[in-house]
């Protein structure tokens, strides 16, 4: 901001940007409703005539940040925003850093495994490794859910201190104020004693999850590798054998962080 003018009174002059304003305005509601809206119901709830709305969604669909649902006239965010998170330097050192040793991780195991981070009081899976086994559990990069509703996210927030835990849960205020509550309190502390969550998954029936963080130099989890584990008929799973491996996986991926 510094090639900003000075205003009378000393202070950095503001500049009005509506065009970009609106298209701001466009993809921040669509992020916060997390469903697709028409164009009217757009226009509508961020009081603008659907005309102006309509250039504007004309531009980001052709730039690629809006997809249209299949068979109706709503639209919703696409990947692009995600991709570009990813592409922004400290997401491509952590995708990097942790993808290799996860791709040795389920090569070795056969397990699929998840890369998953904390954005605006969400899980976002980062990065995917299928394994080699016959069936497994995997979803799309970009998948998320509310951080306190996934076993990824409350690992996540167990390994931070409390100014950072509620920072990262402040896009959210109803979700970060069930962080005041005793339950929550006592599983995330529960998950720091035990160092990794082993848990039922909180979004997939028949699936355990276990999960370890990825501790960064300062001591924090930057990142926490998930293992959706599929319960099947006449197939035991030795967990014990995959934390195992998965803690190792994890740690190696912290101390690769500290040095690169």
């Amino acid at each position: 901001m510094a090639d900003l003018p000075d205003s009378d009174n000393g202070d950095k002059a503001s500049y009005a940007a509506p065009a970009l304003e609106k298209g701001l305005d466009i993809l921040e509601l669509l992020a916060e409703v997390g469903e697709p809206l028409s164009t009217r119901t757009i226009a509508e709830r961020l009081q603008r005539s659907k005309s102006e709305i309509f250039r504007m969604v004309f531009v980001l669909q052709q730039r690629g940040y809006l997809v249209r649902e299949a068979g109706t006239d709503r639209l919703a965010l696409s990947r692009r925003l995600f991709d570009l998170g990813i592409r922004s330097p400290s997401g491509r050192q952590l995708t990097s850093v942790v993808l290799p040793l996860m791709e040795r991780f389920s090569e070795e195991s056969g397990q699929a495994a998840h890369l998953v981070v904390l954005s605006r009081a969400q899980t976002v899976v980062l990065a995917t490794t299928s394994g080699h086994l016959d069936a497994t559990v995997t979803v799309r990069p970009g998948y998320g859910r509310p951080a306190l509703e996934a076993n990824s996210g409350r690992l996540i927030l167990a390994f931070q201190p409390e100014a950072r835990r509620r920072s990262l849960m402040r896009d959210d205020p109803a979700e970060q104020a069930r962080l005041d509550r005793p339950e929550i309190k006592e599983a995330l502390a529960l998950i720091v004693t035990q160092g990794h969550q082993i848990a039922p998954s909180r979004d997939i029936l028949a699936v355990t999850d276990i999960a370890c963080p990825v501790i960064g130099p300062a001591g924090q989890a930057q990142a926490a590798i998930l293992v959706p584990c599929l319960q099947r008929h006449g197939v035991t799973t030795d967990e014990k054998a995959i934390l195992t491996a998965l803690k190792a996986c994890c740690h190696e991926a912290g101390l690769r962080l500290a040095y690169s």
